[in-house]
C-alpha cells in the first residue's frame, strides 16, 4: 500500500477537503453578489415605480377638472373661487415665479461667492468651521427660519422697507418670502457648488498660476467656466426647492389669492393654495380635483429642473473627467 493511500491525501500534497470548502465558500460569495445585485436594482425599480405612481395617481384624480375646464383657462384665468367654480392658477403661478426669480436673484451670487471663498481661499480651521456653520444651516427645518422671520424680517420690510420706498404693506408678502427663502436655500447651493469647484483637477489650477495669472484671474477665467455646469445644475435644483417650499410662503405671503402688483403685496404660491384651501375644501369634489392637479403642476415642473440639473451634471463630468 502507498504511503498517500495511507495518508488518505491526494498525489500532490492536498485535501480534498480543502477544495471543496474553498468551492462552496465561492460559491456562497457568488450567491451574495447575485442577491445583492437584484436586491439593489429592485431597490432602483421600486424608486422609479414610486414616482410613476404618484404621477399617476395625480392624473387620475386630476382628471375631472381637466374635463370640466380647458387647460388654458385653468392656467391662465386670475379668478379662483372654488365656491363659484372658478378655478384660475394664475394668481398662484405670478406669485410662485416671483418668489423663485427673486429668492434666487438674492441667494444666487451669494451662493457663488461664499462657494468660491470656500473652495479656494479659506484653509485649516476657518474652512472646517465655515463649512460646518453652512451645513449646519442647511440642516435647520425651514419653519424655524419662518418663525425668526415672523419676529425679525416681517418688522423690518413693514416698519422700514416699504416706507422707505413708499409702499404701504403689513410686512408680509412676497419680498418677505423671496428674502427668507433665498435665506434658506443659499447654503443648499453653497454646499454643491463648493462640490463642483473641489472636484476640479488641480492641474487646471496649476497650469494656470504657472502661466502668471493671479488667484482671482484663475478663479474667473478657469475655475468658474470649468464648474459653470455643476454650479449651473446647483442654482437648478436651488430654483427647484424654491418653487416647491410650503411651510415658508405659507407663513410669510399672506395668503390672497390676487395678482401681485409690486413686490410687497400679499399673493399666493401653488403649494400654499394647496394648503390653505386642501382641509376645508376637501368635500367639494371638483376643488378637490383643481387642488390635486395643482400638485401634479408642481411634480412635473420640480422633476424637470431635477432633470435638468442632473444632464448639465453629466456634461460637466465628461468635458473634464473627473
Amino acid at each position: 500500500m502507498s504511503e498517500n493511500s495511507v495518508g488518505g491525501s491526494r498525489s500532490d500534497g492536498t485535501d480534498p477537503s480543502e477544495g471543496t470548502e474553498t468551492t462552496g465558500r465561492l460559491s456562497r460569495r457568488l450567491a451574495v453578489e447575485r442577491l445583492s445585485s437584484y436586491w439593489l436594482g429592485g431597490a432602483g425599480y421600486f424608486a422609479i415605480g414610486l414616482f410613476v405612481f404618484i404621477v399617476a395617481v395625480l392624473t387620475y384624480q386630476s382628471i375631472p377638472i381637466l374635463a370640466a375646464y380647458p387647460l388654458s383657462e385653468l392656467l391662465l384665468s386670475s379668478n379662483w373661487d372654488p365656491a363659484a367654480n372658478e378655478f384660475g392658477f394664475l394668481p398662484a403661478i405670478v406669485g410662485t415665479l416671483y418668489v423663485a426669480a427673486l429668492s434666487m436673484a438674492m441667494g444666487a451670487p451669494i451662493a457663488v461667492l461664499v462657494a468660491v471663498y470656500v473652495a479656494e481661499y479659506a484653509t485649516g480651521r476657518t474652512k472646517t468651521l465655515v463649512s460646518t456653520f453652512i451645513d449646519v444651516l442647511a440642516a435647520i427645518p425651514s419653519v424655524i427660519f419662518g418663525l425668526v422671520a415672523l419676529v425679525v424680517v416681517v418688522p423690518f420690510v413693514g416698519n422700514h422697507l416699504a416706507p422707505a420706498v413708499g409702499a404701504d404693506t403689513t410686512g408680509l408678502g412676497i419680498l418677505t418670502v423671496s428674502l427668507v427663502m433665498a435665506i434658506v436655500v443659499t447654503p443648499f447651493m453653497i454646499s454643491l457648488s463648493v462640490e463642483s469647484l473641489e472636484a476640479i483637477p488641480d492641474e487646471l489650477r496649476e497650469s494656470s498660476l504657472g502661466v502668471g495669472a493671479t488667484r482671482w484671474e484663475t478663479v474667473r477665467s478657469v475655475l468658474l467656466r470649468a464648474a459653470g455646469p455643476g454650479i449651473f445644475s446647483a442654482v437648478l435644483l436651488g430654483f427647484g426647492r424654491v418653487f416647491g417650499a410650503t411651510i415658508v410662503p405659507a407663513m410669510l405671503i399672506g395668503g390672497q389669492t390676487q395678482l401681485p402688483d409690486s413686490v410687497f403685496s400679499t399673493g399666493q404660491t401653488l403649494p400654499t393654495l394647496i394648503v390653505n384651501d386642501f382641509g376645508e375644501l376637501m368635500s367639494l369634489p371638483l376643488t378637490q380635483s383643481a387642488l390635486i392637479f395643482v400638485g401634479l403642476l408642481l411634480v412635473v415642473v420640480v422633476w424637470l429642473f431635477n432633470f435638468g440639473a442632473a444632464l448639465v451634471r453629466r456634461r460637466l463630468q465628461r468635458r473634464w473627467q473627473y
